[in-house]
């Protein structure tokens, strides 16, 4: 009998560890990883290189929709581009986020997102994955973390990479992206009431992994999944 693909999704505030757990249980899963946050900093690259205002509704859905977005290896390639490091700028950050609360910027990217899905077992992280992208996701996730503990962990991300963060401004930044995906009108971070919420202020990257394939486990039976 052919087994079903198995769709988890992990949601949460920035900083809140999504993305790097994400990455290392698809691995450990074998499930193809899906970064939803790079395909939105994709488009508003996209528009940012062709100087349009990623607040201008009409021109940002018309991009999502043409962009050819694929994720291959943890890699993440615009219109046949490399943009993997390119996109993880500040200013196609702040841009991704005002391109996520546009509604036909966000159906467009929800389209591509289940298309993927129906091909193979994911784990997909975002802010909306189970609460919109999947609603029905055989495992839900709820990551968080004290807003200092997030801050703390962004800063860390950037002094890695060379950069010189400014930690006030790394703060208000944060602070702006939580209330802008708190209370955009379509699609806001909430925790779906199905989802497990599971706090990570005091766990490192391998306990939250843990947590979360226990959970995994838990809910496939006999631990048998389509990939």
């Amino acid at each position: 009998m052919a087994q079903r693909r198995v769709v988890v999704a992990i949601d949460g505030p920035a900083g809140a560890g999504k993305s790097s757990v994400a990455k290392r249980l698809a691995q450990r899963l074998g499930f193809t990883y899906l970064d939803t946050g790079a395909m939105y900093r994709a488009v508003a690259l996209w528009a940012l290189r062709q100087g349009i205002e990623t607040s201008d509704r009409h021109r940002m859905e018309q991009l999502a929709l043409a962009a050819d977005i694929q994720l291959q290896d943890g890699k993440i390639f615009l219109n046949g581009e490399d943009v993997s490091d390119t996109i993880r700028t500040a200013e196609v950050s702040g841009g991704a986020s005002q391109g996520a609360a546009i509604p036909g910027v966000r159906r467009a990217m929800v389209a591509k997102q289940r298309a993927i899905a129906e091909r193979t077992s994911v784990v997909m992280e975002g802010r909306d994955i189970g609460t919109v992208v999947f609603p029905d996701a055989d495992i839900k996730i709820y990551l968080d973390a004290n807003p200092e503990e997030r801050v703390r962990r962004r800063l860390h991300e950037e002094y890695s990479k060379g950069l010189t963060p400014d930690a006030a401004a790394v703060s208000q930044q944060m602070e702006e992206r939580d209330r802008r995906d708190s209370t955009r009108s379509d699609s806001p971070l909430v925790q779906a009431p199905d989802a497990v919420y599971l706090d990570t202020t005091r766990l490192n990257l391998e306990e939250v992994e843990e947590a979360i394939l226990k959970i995994v486990r838990a809910r496939i039976t006999n631990g048998k999944v389509l990939n």
